[in-house]
């Protein structure tokens, strides 16, 4: 009779073992199949793919024309050149007033301004005495700066993210003086002005 409660016990026990480890293996292959099934996280800089090139071109325009205009007294500026990458636009302007160094600083204050109450987020600032910038970013994407550079003038840039490719015609916006069509390098700053380019007394 011992004999016999013995066997049956061994046998309930091996039957637990064997059904405790089928249970332990279910979890994992659920797992293994949630893995291939799972959606894959939304990669940075997709937004911009429901736009082409050209109309992020465009875009870019609109976002230069609203700093140029925001400045005051005005400067007059022109078109630099508009580059293309794989998926992405680059447009310029040139400012041909000559700002002054001891305006150079209330330059770019306007114009940082104007980007913060905008809603752009400034990335990056040089605060050198001959060549600052200044660097920002919209919400969805978009870079825009301005430099001084050699012999003081100052340069606007407006980057699109990556967007679907497209042709990209010339901007439509129009100079507020002399467009230099082809010209390129453009020429040095050669506009006074009584505010931007006054030196300190």
């Amino acid at each position: 009779m011992s004999r016999r409660f013995q066997i049956v016990a061994v046998a309930l026990a091996v039957g637990f073992t064997l059904s405790a480890c089928g249970s332990e293996k279910e979890p994992a292959a659920a797992n293994a199949g949630t893995a291939v099934t799972e959606s894959p996280k939304e990669t940075k800089g997709t937004k911009g793919k429901s736009m082409n090139m050209q109309e992020a071109a465009e875009r870019a325009d609109g976002m230069l024309d609203a700093v140029l205009k925001k400045i005051d007294p005005e400067v007059q500026w022109a078109h630099g050149p508009t580059t293309k990458g794989s998926c992405d636009v680059t447009r310029r302007r040139t400012v041909m007033t000559i700002v002054s160094a001891d305006r150079r600083q209330r330059f770019l204050d306007q114009v940082e301004q104007f980007w913060r109450t905008s809603d752009y987020r400034i990335k990056a600032k040089n605060d050198d005495a001959v060549f600052p910038a200044v660097y920002a970013v919209t919400k969805d994407g978009f870079g825009i700066s301005v430099s001084v550079r050699a012999r003081g003038q100052a340069f606007f840039e407006a980057d699109t993210p990556c967007v679907k490719e497209s042709k990209v015609a010339d901007s439509a916006s129009e100079p507020n003086g002399p467009d230099y069509d082809g010209v390129y390098p453009l020429p040095g700053p050669n506009v006074r002005s009584d505010y931007w380019s006054a030196e300190a007394s």
